[in-house]
């Protein structure tokens, strides 16, 4: 390509993104403050539809900018580059059109909006840190307070959890724990949304078993434990489960005391009193047993009977639904408790498991051949056929030997179209309880622009217009329809996008996550809308204390965006420091995208 071919096609382009951006007239209607961004993002949106990559490695010959990084400021750097390319051939530079946001504006554009969104940039990062809250922390503001030590900006309170009560109590503890730290924090409303998820599983009993720990040898090197407790009386969950015994003869029993009973398999078994407390006793036995509800314990001392008692308030065992590649699963509109399916003595399955699927949508919109995604992805299926009351999956996909089905799991139908509004009548009333008293509310499950203009009518309607929006982009269908989601959401003066990671890799296909997400990031970047980087960073730290080595590099990829979100988990306020630490390693190399070429202490240590 010669300069003349490469400079028709730059004012080609430039002069079709501005032709664009005229044919949308509603961006008067826009937050005056977005309405630049609105044309940027439309000048990029045009921009991104031609195909780029020959006319950029022409540019790269000649020295110039591979419009790689023009997101935030689309029609500046089109400008630049043909005015480049004129000087190059001895030209003057032609009169270029206005662009509505130059490089320098571009960044304080998006630190704005963050800062309107997220509050102030900590003084050591870029990147916000957002936290959900547990359900204790409605009663623990200490908890509260060592998040804020540590760097939390943001409270996430997660409507799927708890009641508005409790909510406003984690905000009561918030306030008093800012009090005592002196630190800040905004807060977010996630808005539950409509529930797509598997129903209850019946129960086929009351059991527990009992298991001693074995070597390699089969010789016992830790016994089974359970801790036997009087009837109705209360008991602070330990290391080992506990179960009731009716009558008195517990408490006359003391440790070297044997207690003789037939297990659910009709099996003779033994346990041993080892020790007290209080008025619960610890029992240990060398053999497995299943012990149910309504088992009789005889009780021994030195074979001398003391007396007899029966399990009480065995708790019930939901046993997950097995499903193989082949098998079929029938989701049921009857909120009905699921039932394992039957196999023949080769395993093959004879009668098909049934479950509850709780959105009653699902039952008229979905097709034939269409896919349904369970448990994050984890099982996977083709529609057979429905009738309205049940939709009959055939199970094309499991991990390797089977999958199990618990209840309350997601379910994705990726191919599906809904109609239904993503605020539900519980968003709404739960939106009225806390309307006022939180910064900013997510909405789940947003496949429109439609959705956004409904959340902003209730909050008009609250007189709560300038509350934050946070759109949770967590389906194919608002990402497909994201450019007019964002362009709605601009009629509010916040707006931020959450990208649910998890939720949307299943509805796209794990394969393709990692370029939808960088999509997302782009049209965020150009409509300068803060994103919120979320789902299962360093979930394994946050639950069990150590992150692994793919969180780590997933975390540190968290700086592409304006905030992080943290789940809970009992090591939360260790993983809030650990995240704090990789941010700010990783922001002195890059701002967004761009690499930022500080000092490397390698380069300093002289030649070798």
């Amino acid at each position: 390509m010669d300069d003349k071919q490469l400079l028709e096609q730059l004012i080609w382009i430039r002069s079709q993104a501005v032709t664009f951006a005229t044919q949308y007239p509603e961006i008067e209607q826009l937050d005056a403050a977005h309405q630049p961004s609105a044309q940027n993002l439309l000048h990029y949106l045009s921009v991104r539809s031609h195909e780029l990559r020959e006319l950029q490695l022409a540019l790269i010959e000649r020295g110039l900018s591979s419009l790689g990084i023009l997101e935030s400021h689309t029609l500046a750097t089109l400008n630049s580059v043909i005015a480049a390319l004129q000087c190059l051939k001895g030209e003057t530079p032609s009169a270029a059109p206005v662009a509505p946001v130059s490089v320098a504006t571009s960044s304080e554009l998006m630190e704005y909006s963050a800062t309107a969104l997220f509050g102030a940039r900590p003084l050591h990062r870029e990147v916000r840190i957002m936290v959900t809250m547990p359900s204790e922390a409605a009663d623990d503001h200490v908890l509260i307070s060592g998040l804020l030590e540590v760097g939390m900006d943001v409270m996430r309170i997660n409507c799927a959890h708890d009641t508005s009560d409790d909510w406003q109590q984690m905000l009561g503890n918030l306030r008093l724990a800012e009090s005592q730290t002196g630190k800040t924090c905004k807060t977010q409303l996630d808005l539950a949304g409509p529930k797509l998820r598997t129903g209850t599983i019946k129960a086929v009993g009351r059991v527990i078993k009992l298991k001693p720990k074995r070597d390699l040898f089969g010789h016992v090197y830790m016994p089974g434990r359970l801790w036997l407790i009087p009837e109705g009386a209360e008991w602070i969950e330990q290391e080992f489960p506990a179960l009731e015994v009716s009558g008195k003869v517990l408490a006359d029993t003391r440790p070297g005391d044997d207690i003789l009973l037939r297990d659910a398999r009709e099996a003779h078994r033994e346990l041993q009193v080892v020790a007290k407390h209080q008025h619960a006793r610890l029992v240990t036995t060398d053999q497995t047993l299943y012990l149910q509800e309504n088992t009789e314990l005889l009780f021994e001392r030195n074979g001398k009977k003391l007396g007899k008692g029966k399990l009480i308030h065995v708790a019930e065992v939901t046993p997950p639904l097995a499903l193989h590649v082949g098998d079929h699963l029938i989701l049921t509109r009857a909120a009905e408790p699921g039932t394992a399916g039957e196999r023949d003595a080769e395993g093959v399955q004879t009668q098909p498991a049934r479950i509850h699927c709780t959105l009653e949508e699902a039952f008229s919109a979905v097709q034939s051949g269409q896919q349904v995604w369970l448990d994050d992805g984890k099982i996977g299926g083709t529609v057979e056929a429905r009738d309205g009351d049940t939709i009959d999956l055939l199970i094309t996909h499991t991990p390797p030997g089977g999958a199990k089905l618990r209840a309350e799991k997601g379910i994705n139908f990726p191919d599906t179209v809904f109609h239904s509004p993503a605020l539900t009548d519980k968003d709404i009333a739960d939106l009225e309880a806390m309307a006022g008293k939180v910064d900013m509310v997510a909405l789940s499950f947003v496949r429109s622009s439609d959705d956004v203009a409904n959340l902003q009518a209730h909050l008009q309607r609250l007189g709560i217009p300038d509350t934050g929006i946070i759109l949770k982009i967590e389906n194919r269908a608002a990402f497909e329809n994201l450019p007019a989601i964002l362009l709605t959401a601009m009629r509010s003066p916040n707006v931020g996008v959450m990208i649910a990671r998890g939720d949307l890799a299943v509805e796209v296909g794990f394969e393709r996550l990692s370029e939808v997400q960088e999509e997302i990031l782009w049209l965020c970047e150009a409509a300068h809308t803060p994103v919120i980087w979320a789902t299962q960073i360093l979930e394994s730290m946050a639950k069990n204390g150590a992150p692994s080595r793919a969180e780590v590099t997933d975390a540190a990829m968290s700086i592409r965006a304006e905030c992080a979100m943290l789940n809970k988990g009992p090591n939360i306020v260790e993983t809030v420091r650990f995240l704090d630490g990789i941010m700010q390693r990783m922001e002195s190399h890059y701002h967004k995208r761009r690499l930022m070429m500080r000092p490397l202490s390698v380069c300093q240590n002289g030649v070798l």
